[in-house]
């Protein structure tokens, strides 16, 4: 029966990674990596800097795949992301087959953790159920950018006694999130904290978290939002894509 890990490798820095993955680390035969492209190069670097730095007296290899990308513009979300996921599948059957021998240990190597907004175990899941390929699967949980943010800004998430809610800078836009005290928001593509109506919310802002070109912002809306806009376009521009995540705490 072929073996595949599921290993969170936390939010950019190589010191985030907990014994749990440095154990499931030493039992991958074949790392599959998905290739996005130039620009995410760092991403890829960064997976092999980990295995270099943490796999001992063990033979490993990497097998990497191009990764398929979800269709922009005006196009319906949920259909773009269920096509990404199908695509995603067929690259991850392929692999799975392919590059991998009865007996063998894949891993795949996820940025942050496995649960929090990223598709592999849903895609595996899919793929067992598929019945074309057979496997068993563990999940080794990593952290994640909403952690490292809490922490490079010395901030809790939550206020006593009160609760969170993690959502996506497109619902945030869309006026989809709850009436809680302190929201953090992921995968703002459109700078959606201008749409926050109270501007004494406190914003704690942070990109590439965890790397060496970790940026982080704090202060009041009206005060830094324009200088969180500013600093964003920059980055994208320079990196060819930005990583971001932030906590809004109302006053």
């Amino acid at each position: 029966m072929k073996r595949l890990l599921v290993i969170g490798i936390g939010a950019g820095n190589p010191d985030y990674i907990t014994m749990q993955a440095v154990n499931a680390l030493n039992q991958v035969d074949v790392f599959f990596l998905m290739d996005k492209g130039r620009s995410k190069e760092k991403l890829i670097d960064l997976r092999r800097e980990i295995c270099e730095r943490y796999i001992t007296d063990r033979t490993y290899r990497f097998a990497e795949a191009r990764s398929p990308e979800r269709e922009r513009g005006d196009v319906d979300y949920g259909v773009s992301v269920d096509d990404l996921n199908r695509a995603r599948q067929q690259t991850f059957e392929h692999l799975i087959n392919d590059e991998l021998s009865d007996g063998q240990c894949g891993g795949f190597l996820v940025w942050g953790d496995p649960a929090l907004y990223d598709s592999t175990i849903r895609i595996l899941q899919a793929i067992l159920a598929s019945g074309r390929c057979a496997f068993e699967f563990d999940v080794i949980p990593g952290i994640t950018s909403v952690q490292a943010l809490a922490a490079q800004h010395k901030v809790p998430l939550n206020s006593i006694g009160r609760s969170i809610e993690i959502t996506t800078g497109r619902r945030l836009a869309a006026g989809q999130v709850s009436d809680t005290d302190s929201l953090v928001v992921m995968l703002d593509a459109e700078d959606s904290y201008h749409r926050v109506a109270d501007q004494e919310t406190e914003i704690y802002w942070g990109a590439y978290l965890g790397t060496p070109d970790e940026i982080l912002i704090s202060g009041k809306l009206k005060d830094v939002a324009d200088d969180i806009e500013r600093v964003r376009k920059a980055a994208r521009a320079g990196h060819g894509w930005i990583m971001d995540t932030y906590l809004l705490r109302k006053p």
